[in-house]
């Protein structure tokens, strides 16, 4: 009986630091999965800040040269 108790202890001494550096390991993990989610969501933002820039300045370019296309067509009238 003795013995089974000492074992006991000993388990309890060994598992308690262990349970507490696989929570530490889990929570850190869990924070860098946090930080790649937020820096995956700011490259989308920027993403889609590039996108609208890029098709706003298309949309200019072709505007304008609509209007060249028509000065020019209206000139050879």
């Amino acid at each position: 009986m003795g013995m089974f108790i000492a074992i006991v202890a000993i388990m309890a001494g060994v598992s308690i630091p262990l349970t507490a550096i696989l929570t530490s390991a889990n929570t850190t993990q869990q924070k860098l999965k946090i930080k790649m989610l937020e820096k995956e969501a700011e490259l989308e933002r920027l993403r889609l800040e590039t996108y609208t820039a890029e098709t706003e300045k298309m949309r200019l370019e072709l505007e304008h040269s609509k209007v060249l296309l028509l000065e020019e067509k209206a000139k050879q009238s």
